[in-house]
């Protein structure tokens, strides 16, 4: 493209440009979260934010004289030495006031360049600041460039005071090149960058800093503080792998050399941390404030309130939506400068602190007890992807059988015929009617260890009927428990089945309630933390490692890893770590990540493609005359069905892009950044996993197109899928309880008669208690909300500047369009009322895949990347 354009720039030529920066936020996260602790919560925002203030230099005008220092460099020019000449040193002149493109909190600089005739095209820049405080460099455009016109960089990056970097701070501009078709100029500039963001591997990294290297999970717990807060680590070994985190190189504990030692800062590169005003700053401060500030003190107010630690009744637990909690005047002080605390109280002159209704018992208070709406759940619920159909009977489990016995189903035929309209078990299985939720292997090796604790659970499978309406019904229901005199001898076993009066209806309930803790744990350490969070992070360290920022595919993943990192690190600090938001709230308790480490063993890459899942689990079969070349046996399957209209239009994005760029199959083997990407990725990223098959030898254009589209998919629906319906499902604990603290109780014992006389009361014994319940209810309201700026599937930061390729932005559009033409056709699908699974007996129609979404706690929108 630059061949021949050198000489076009007349000698003493001035290019005019314009930057675009953001000063160093005072919201920013990371000087928010490692605050130390501070007298009050609302002490703490406000001490921080004003410190911040109080030390910050850079005013707008603090910028302007010979503070920041930029030097372009020639993509078509080289300086002898086979690099792009490096023109003069120039300087920030002067503030911009009139341009309309200008974010929030963005500000605007004219600078001038000197740029002699033999210098060619800019392809590159140098900047240094010479602050003491550093800025978010968002972009560079030059404009008139002889025979050439604009050119544009979208940066997006910290820029720290200019001593603290090795090697000068680069950024190119928005062209895209494979590595064998860079300019000759600019290879070694590139190479270099490279290799600066790979580091040497070597010690602790520093807040400035932008490497990216990789780590086992060893810094979970905190043995040098309590010998209980010990955990191993994950990742490395046969028996617990993991996919990697960012290397932070922190000292190792004294009391466990395998693990690190914790500390208030968390290292991660420099610019995956927010660079842009958004409300989950907030939201993430907010993660970390409440699990050490606020949540005692609203645990705390509650038994001041009900001076009893149970609720009685559930119309007690109503009353966190509808009455409120009556908070001391010192607590409510604390709390009223926050955000979300403040949207909490109530506006009528009580003093209380109000959460919102969950959407499950917005319409129908007590729809959630239905059998109906708990098998719909499974398809549209929070955890829509684990229910597969039953293939043989009766259901096997694939543990070792010398170590934990015969743990084959006890679940029998006279069990389920009677309530299979006339079919027996092997016609149901043959016309494709039995499914089953199998939460048994995965719990059970746990089972004697959890419940030695205070919670007492089960092993849980719950089979079930399809039936000729569409809609589900559970059948029934079994829980096992480890023998007494040991593993070996397989489970104990009992068998419940549906009732709808009396003691038995009572039961029922609990048994469902048994199935859907599990289902909460699975979803909370598997479906959510591990297949979206975990496994994705590897993909963004080897991205920046080894795909240059101008390499295409870099370019076409760069929106999806957007704050992964950082609420990954946040995650280890507050909600995964030992004794953590999730290990105090949930079943699993302090076995939580060491139980998600078994089961990624069983993980693999190319089943993360939602047709390869909907297969495996027999709930979809091939059929190439079906949309999609896939027909779903669970026709009305609102997760599957919406799921695989987003599927289609990602991948049809990612073959039109992928196809641009690489006319050859050839030309993806011979593409030496993307050989090393895709070697690093396996090898070290997955490493635990690396000699599978199934990861293939990235060798063709369609390998690389489904795997793309696998991650994209992951990064932006899958995360979707589970995260945003956390809140609208399991704000309502008795929905989704997390936790079981009893055992079901047996005729004759005193637990059973209570049951008897107040099920109520028995119920609210067995599941969730009330300071789980309010730890639970603060974190997920957080989590299952839409940042202000949130970026969804089919938007990028920047606008059209992150690419100069015309075709491909004209593709990016259509790409944006066909996923609005696809937010319709769902929503026509949640009018359609013979569709029963859509909306169900809460009367909540699923709207979790509908693409677009407002800011907020909304129950819908599909955000590029795992941002929270």
């Amino acid at each position: 493209m630059f061949s021949g354009v050198t000489g076009l720039i007349n000698r003493g030529h001035k290019v005019k440009g314009t930057v675009v920066l953001m000063q160093k936020n005072v919201l920013d996260v990371n000087a928010l979260t490692s605050a130390k602790s501070v007298g009050g919560i609302a002490g703490g925002a406000l001490g921080v934010v004003g410190g911040v203030i109080g030390t910050a230099v850079d005013t707008l005008t603090s910028f302007l004289g010979r503070s920041v220092a930029l030097r372009l460099i020639s993509a078509t020019s080289s300086d002898g030495s086979g690099k792009g000449k490096v023109g003069k040193q120039t300087f920030l002149e002067g503030i911009v006031t009139s341009l309309p493109t200008l974010g929030a909190g963005q500000s605007a600089f004219n600078v001038h360049f000197e740029w002699d005739t033999d210098m060619g095209i800019p392809g590159a820049f140098y900047i240094e600041n010479f602050m003491q405080v550093e800025f978010f460099l968002v972009s560079l455009t030059l404009e008139d460039i002889p025979n050439h016109g604009s050119i544009h960089f979208l940066c997006n990056s910290w820029v720290y005071n200019s001593k603290k970097y090795k090697s000068d701070r680069i950024f190119f501009a928005n062209k895209t090149y494979l590595p064998s078709e860079t300019p000759g100029p600019l290879v070694k500039y590139r190479e270099e960058e490279l290799k600066t963001l790979r580091g040497d591997g070597t010690g602790e990294r520093q807040e400035h800093e932008r490497i990216y290297d990789y780590d086992v999970y060893n810094d979970l717990g905190d043995p040098d503080s309590n010998a209980r807060l010990a955990r191993p680590v994950l990742g490395g070994s046969t028996t617990l792998p993991y996919p990697r985190r960012g290397r932070t190189g922190r000292k190792k504990s004294k009391k466990d050399p395998k693990s690190e030692s914790r500390s208030d800062f968390v290292y991660l590169p420099r610019d995956e941390s927010f660079g842009h005003l958004k409300s989950s700053d907030f939201l993430v401060y907010i993660l970390k404030s409440a699990s050490q500030n606020v949540i005692p003190k609203l645990q705390s107010a509650l038994r001041l309130q009900f001076n009893q630690p149970e609720f009685n009744s559930f119309d007690d637990v109503r009353g966190l939506y509808d009455g409120g909690i009556k908070l001391p005047t010192d607590t409510l002080s604390q709390l009223s400068p926050i955000p979300l605390f403040k949207e909490l109280f109530r506006t009528d002159g009580e003093q209380a602190l109000k959460f919102p209704t969950p959407k499950v018992v917005q319409v129908e208070q007590s729809a959630w007890m239905t059998d109906e709406e708990f098998t719909r759940e499974m398809i549209a619920g929070v955890n829509p992807h684990i229910i597969k159909r039953l293939q043989e009977f009766p259901p096997k489990s694939k543990l070792d059988s010398q170590l934990y016995g015969d743990n084959t189903s006890t679940i029998a035929k006279q069990h389920l015929e009677p309530n299979l309209g006339g079919l027996t078990v092997e016609q149901a299985i043959q016309h494709n009617r039995l499914f089953i939720l199998d939460h048994h292997d995965t719990i059970f090796p746990y089972l004697r260890k959890i419940n030695a604790t205070d919670t007492k659970a089960y092993a849980t499978r719950t089979i079930i009927f399809l039936q000729d309406n569409g809609t589900l019904k559970p059948l029934a229901i079994e829980l096992s428990k480890p023998h007494p005199r040991g593993d070996n001898y397989g489970p104990v076993s009992n068998v419940y089945l549906p009732a709808n009066q009396g003691v038995e209806a009572s039961i029922w309930l609990l048994a469902k309630a048994y199935a859907v803790v599990n289902d909460s744990c699975f979803h909370q350490l598997v479906s959510h933390w591990l297949n979206t969070h975990a496994v994705v992070e590897p993909f963004i360290i080897a991205t920046n490692r080894h795909l240059s920022v101008v390499h295409p595919i870099h370019k076409l993943l760069l929106p999806h890893y957007r704050d992964t990192m950082n609420i990954n690190s946040l995650a280890r600090n507050v909600l995964v770590n030992a004794e953590g938001i999730i290990e105090s709230t949930f079943l699993w308790g302090g076995y939580s990540l060491e139980m998600s480490a078994v089961v990624y063993k069983d993980w693999v890459f190319t089943e993360q493609a939602l047709p390869a899942d909907l297969v495996k689990r027999g709930v979809a079969v091939k059929d190439s005359s079906s949309p999609h070349g896939l027909r779903l046996l669970i026709e009305d399957y609102p997760y599957a069905a919406d799921g695989l209209e987003i599927w289609a239009t990602i991948k049809s994005w990612v073959q039109e892009y992928v196809s641009f760029y690489y006319k050859s199959d050839a030309a993806i083997a011979q593409d030496a950044e993307l050989q090393a990407f895709w070697k690093e990725l396996v090898e070290v990223g997955h490493g635990d996993k690396k000699n599978e098959p199934w990861w293939g030898k990235m060798k063709t254009r369609q390998e690389l197109i489904d795997s793309c589209t696998i991650l994209i998919w992951t990064a932006s629906a899958l995360h979707a899928a589970v995260n945003f319906g956390q809140y609208p499902y399991g704000g309502y604990i008795l929905n989704r309880p997390t936790l079981s603290r009893r055992f079901m109780p047996e005729k004759g014992s005193p637990e059973y008669d209570e049951l008897a006389k107040n099920p109520q009361k028995a119920y609210l014994k067995t599941i969730t208690g009330k300071n789980e319940t309010l730890t639970d209810l603060t974190i997920i309201e957080v989590l299952s909300r839409h940042a202000s700026d949130e970026l969804y599937l089919g938007q990028r930061d920047g606008g059209n500047g992150w690419t100069s390729d015309a075709q491909i932005i004209q593709a990016f559009k259509r790409f944006g369009n066909k996923l609005a033409e696809i937010e319709q056709k769902l929503i026509q699908r949640n009018n359609d009322e013979t569709l029963r699974n859509r909306y169900g007996p809460v009367k909540m129609p699923y709207t979790l895949l509908y693409p677009s979404s407002e800011e907020g706690l909304t129950f819908r929108g599909i955000p590029n990347s795992i941002s929270i």
